[in-house]
Formats: structure tokens, C-alpha cells, sequence
């Protein structure tokens, strides 16, 4: 039987959602997947392996990744979502629990993945849900920002926003939106694609900041894009402040309406 899983989590503690092994032997490294598969291992009673929808670095968090897995053990949805939450630790959840199809995938089935990073742009560092927020000292042109931004839309190559670490096939990638707004000392980036490079995210708006500190001007967003050169765009932003929104999925399989495309 397959199942599908909405998970949230607060990144802070782990390093990336990704299971490490070395050797061919488990790491004993706390990571989101490794946390979730022992839960789900403890309430199946046997060895418990989940795909995600995009994995996640450390310090990122999830508002609703999904991942799937296949068991033999006969569990009520609601039996797995409980289960595996009380014996999780405090900063992991699984929020819903579904069957679904055999041939859906977490990862290949969805048709976007959605990012949104947040800072506080005051002169004092945040302390109040600082692990959830990132921060900027320099005022902020968000409206020059969002217009840099627009440059990005589309089908392109993005290697100036590839990590050299990024294990992607090819840099291209569909970037569907991106908006950047403010509210108050809250600045907030939001961003979907089909899919994301390593780091893509980050190395975007750490562009974006530059753009909005005015140390570059607006045209510089597009003219990296056209480059394609890492080396001399923006330094990658902070873990802190990003989260991983969640995938969204066509309505044919069914799952709930956060992580389902508009019909």
C-alpha cells in the first residue's frame, strides 16, 4: 500500500532533510528524513523508507512537504499521522495522511514546489521567532526588488543561482512567480517553480538584497541571469527565514486543496 504524508517542520535542529549515509552505513546525523522514517518504522513495525517532493537544507524548514512510502503494514490514515507525531520529535508533525495511487510520486508527480523566505529588515537583529526569520540591517527598495525580480520569469538557464554543489542533470528550470512585498519591518520573497536548483532559492534573493541596498541596479538581476556566471552574483541568503511552502500536485490524485493546483 502507498501512502502520501504532509509534513511540517522546524529545520533548526537538523542538517537538511536528506538521510546521510557514508559507506554504505547510516550517519548518525539528525536529519528530517531519518527522524521521520524511525517514527514511521516504530508505528509500521517494519523498515520504512520515504520519497519527498524537494529536499531541504539545514536550517530550512517545511510548511507542508510531501513524501510518500510504501508499507505492509494495515494502518487506519489517521493511525499513521498519530503514530508517527507521538513519536517524532517536538519540531516534526505530520499533519495528514492519505492512500493514494500506486504509481504516484512525491517528487515526480508534482508540477511546481513553492519557497518563501521572510527577514526583518530594522536595524536590530530580531529576537522573537528569530529562528524563523532572517534579518537586514540596510534599508530595503522592495519595490526595485520586485521589478529586478520579474527578469527571472520563465523557462531559463539559472547556473548564476547554482550552487557547484547542485547534483541537478541541467540548470534549467521554470520559474512560474516571484513577488516580493513588505509589511512594516517584514519583507517577504515568494517563489514557485516546477522545480528548484540547490540553493536556487537562496542565491536569488541574496542577489535581491544587493539590488535592494542599491549596491547594483535593477537591469543587474537580468544581466546575471543572461551571464550565467555564479562567481559574480549575490552571496547565498540564510537558512534562517526560508521555507519550503510545499509542492503542488494536479487534482486528479486527489491530496488536500494546500498542496493542490487550481482546477
Amino acid at each position: 500500500m502507498r501512502y502520501a504524508l504532509g509534513v511540517e517542520y522546524d529545520g533548526s535542529e537538523f542538517q537538511g532533510w536528506q538521510r546521510l549515509e557514508k559507506a554504505g552505513a547510516p550517519v548518525l546525523t539528525p536529519t528530517v528524513q531519518s527522524a521521520l522514517e524511525a517514527a514511521l518504522s516504530t508505528v509500521a513495525n517494519l523498515p520504512v523508507d520515504t520519497v519527498c517532493a524537494g529536499r531541504t537544507d539545514a536550517g530550512v524548514h517545511g510548511q507542508c512537504q510531501v513524501v510518500h512510502f510504501d508499507t505492509e503494514a494495515v494502518r487506519a490514515p489517521r493511525g499513521w499521522a498519530l503514530g508517527a507525531s507521538a513519536n517524532l520529535p517536538p519540531a516534526i508533525c505530520v499533519r495528514w495522511c492519505q492512500p493514494v495511487a500506486d504509481d504516484f510520486n512525491a517528487r515526480f508527480s508534482a508540477r511546481a514546489r513553492r519557497y518563501r523566505y521572510v527577514l526583518v529588515n530594522r536595524a536590530v537583529r530580531p529576537a522573537l521567532g528569530r529562528q524563523l526569520l532572517s534579518w537586514e540591517r540596510l534599508p530595503l527598495d522592495t519595490e526595485a526588488m520586485h521589478r529586478a525580480a520579474q527578469a527571472l520569469l520563465g523557462e531559463n538557464d539559472f547556473s548564476a543561482f547554482r550552487t557547484v554543489h547542485c547534483q541537478a542533470r541541467h540548470p534549467m528550470r521554470e520559474l512560474q512567480s516571484i513577488r516580493i512585498t513588505r509589511q512594516g519591518e517584514q519583507v517577504t520573497v515568494e517563489v514557485q517553480a516546477n522545480a528548484f536548483l540547490h540553493h536556487m532559492v537562496r542565491n536569488i534573493v541574496g542577489s535581491l538584497l544587493m539590488v535592494g541596498r542599491g549596491e547594483k541596479p535593477e537591469a543587474w538581476i537580468a544581466q546575471l541571469l543572461a551571464g550565467r556566471d555564479r562567481t559574480v552574483a549575490g552571496p547565498t541568503a540564510s537558512p534562517q527565514g526560508l521555507v519550503f511552502v510545499g509542492p503542488l500536485y494536479p487534482p486528479e490524485w486527489g491530496l488536500p486543496a494546500e498542496v493542490t493546483l487550481p482546477g
